[in-house]
C-alpha cells in the first residue's frame, strides 16, 4: 500500500499560473527552450532549463546553470510570482485535450515505496540522464517536475475528486497548444484524511512517465540521508512530487519509428525479407495508414505506404514479447534492418504520435528512408509489464496531454531555497 501524502506546495500566484506553466524540460532542445524563455520571461523553462540564461558556449551541465536555477526560483518567490502554501494540501489537476479529460492528484509519493516496489516501473534508466536532474534537484533544493503516475481506478478516490471539482478552480487557463488546465486545492482536514486513507487501499502505483526524474529524486534522498547524522525518515527529501491519475483516464498515443536506410537492400529485396519474417504486406500507395488494431503496422517508403500484418506465429501472450513495439523490433527491425539495440543505434529515431503521419512521411523523405506507424500500447499492457517486474522496449509509450511543470514545486526541507 503506497503512502500518498499532501504537501505544502510552492506554486504560482493565481495571476501568474498561465505564464509560468511549461511543458517538461526534456520536450525541448536548447535552442527551442531559449526561444520560449525569450518570448515568455516567466516560463518555468528558465528554471528547468537554466542554461537559457547563458551563451551557447556554456555547457548545459555547467555548475553555474544549476545555481542559476536556484537563484531564479528564489527571485520568483521573493517577487510574488510563486507563493508557498501555509499548510499541507492535495491538489486536483485536470487536463482537457479536445474531448479527452483526465484528472490527477498532485501529492507526494514515498521514496521507500519506490525502493520496496510499491511504485512499479516499466523502463530502465541511464545514469548519465539521471545526473542532470540529480544536480538540479540537489542544488535548487526542490522537485520542480512532477512524476506522471497511474493507479488502478478507485471509486472512493473518484468520488472525492468529483466533489472537489464542484468548487471554483484555483487555476483555469488554456495553454498555447490548446490544452485546458484546471487546478483545485484540497485543504480541508476531513477531505485530506479521507483521501490519504483511500490511497492506502491501493496495492501499487505505476510510473507512467518520468522514470529518470523519479530515480534522480530517490538518489538525492539517499545523498541527503548519508549527509544527515540525525536522519529519522520523515524528512521532506524522503518524498517526491507526483501527479497520480486513474488508469482508465490516461491516453497513450503511438510512438512511431523512422530508420535511416534500408540496410543495403532495394525496396523489392526489403519487401521479400519482411515477408520471410512472417508479415503479410499490402501496398497502399499514397494512402497514409495508421494501424487500427494490434499486430498491424504501417510502413512508409519513398514509393508510398504499406500495411504490414504479423502472422499468428509472431504473436505472444508474454507481457513484453507480445507488445507491438517488441514484435516490430524482434521480427523486422533487428533481422531485416540490422538494428540490434534501438537504445544506442544511431540509424533509428522515434517520433511521438502527436506529430501525426505527415511527420513520418517528411522524415522518410528527407533524413530517413523508412518510417513505421504503430498501434498504441495500452495502459493495461503497461500495467501488466510492470506487475510482472519486466521492462518495456524503449520508446513504447507516448502520453498526451503532457503535465505542466511549474504548477507545483516540492521543497526538500522547510527552507524552500
Amino acid at each position: 500500500m503506497p503512502k500518498i501524502t499532501p504537501f505544502s506546495a510552492i506554486r504560482p500566484s493565481k495571476d501568474h499560473a498561465a505564464k509560468i506553466a511549461a511543458l517538461p524540460y526534456d520536450v525541448y532542445n536548447r535552442k527551442e527552450a531559449t526561444e520560449i524563455v525569450a518570448s515568455e520571461p516567466l516560463s518555468f523553462l528558465k528554471i528547468d532549463r537554466a542554461e537559457t540564461s547563458f551563451p551557447e558556449d556554456v555547457s548545459t551541465y555547467d555548475d553555474r546553470v544549476y545555481f542559476r536555477a536556484k537563484e531564479l526560483l528564489g527571485a520568483m518567490i521573493d517577487d510574488g510570482a510563486f507563493i508557498i502554501e501555509d499548510n499541507a494540501c492535495y491538489y486536483i489537476y485536470e487536463l482537457k485535450m479536445g474531448e479527452h479529460i483526465q484528472t490527477g492528484i498532485a501529492a507526494c509519493s514515498a521514496v521507500s515505496d519506490y525502493e520496496e516496489n510499491r511504485i512499479k516501473k516499466h523502463e530502465n534508466t541511464r545514469p548519465e540522464k539521471e545526473l542532470d536532474r540529480i544536480r538540479h534537484i540537489d542544488i535548487t533544493n526542490a522537485h520542480t517536475g512532477p512524476i506522471f503516475m497511474a493507479y488502478r481506478r478507485n471509486e472512493v478516490i473518484n468520488g472525492i475528486v468529483a466533489e472537489a471539482k464542484k468548487a471554483v478552480p484555483e487555476y483555469d487557463f488554456t495553454s498555447s497548444d490548446g490544452i485546458r488546465h484546471r487546478v483545485w486545492v484540497i485543504n480541508e482536514s476531513k477531505t485530506i484524511i479521507e483521501l490519504e486513507k483511500a490511497f492506502l487501499a491501493i496495492p501499487a502505483t505505476y510510473i507512467a512517465d518520468g522514470h529518470h526524474r523519479c530515480a534522480s529524486a530517490v538518489k538525492v534522498a539517499h545523498k541527503r540521508k548519508a549527509e544527515n547524522p540525525r536522519h529519522q525518515g520523515n524528512e521532506e527529501y524522503n518524498r517526491f512530487l507526483s501527479v497520480l491519475f486513474p488508469d482508465d483516464e490516461l491516453k497513450i498515443l503511438p510512438y512511431n519509428r523512422v530508420v535511416a536506410d534500408l540496410n543495403g537492400l532495394s525496396i523489392d529485396e526489403l519487401i521479400k525479407a519482411i515477408e520471410s519474417q512472417g508479415f503479410l504486406i499490402e501496398h497502399l500507395g499514397e494512402e497514409a495508414y495508421a494501424p487500427d488494431r494490434k499486430g498491424c503496422f504501417g510502413m512508409y517508403l519513398r514509393n508510398g505506404w504499406y500495411r504490414l500484418t504479423a502472422k499468428t506465429e509472431l504473436l505472444s501472450a508474454d507481457p513484453v514479447a507480445g507488445l507491438d513495439v517488441a514484435i516490430l523490433q524482434d521480427y523486422l527491425l533487428k533481422p531485416v534492418f540490422g538494428i540490434d539495440d534501438p537504445r544506442t543505434d544511431k540509424r533509428i529515431d522515434f517520433v511521438g504520435g502527436i506529430r501525426g503521419l505527415h511527420e513520418l512521411e517528411k522524415r522518410a523523405s528527407s533524413d530517413m528512408m523508412a518510417a513505421f506507424s504503430m498501434y498504441a500500447t495500452s495502459i493495461q499492457e503497461l500495467l501488466a509489464v510492470a506487475d510482472a517486474g519486466l521492462l518495456m522496449p524503449p520508446k513504447s509509450t507516448w502520453f498526451e496531454p503532457k503535465l505542466r511543470s511549474g504548477l507545483f514545486i516540492h521543497a526538500l526541507n522547510n527552507v524552500p531555497i
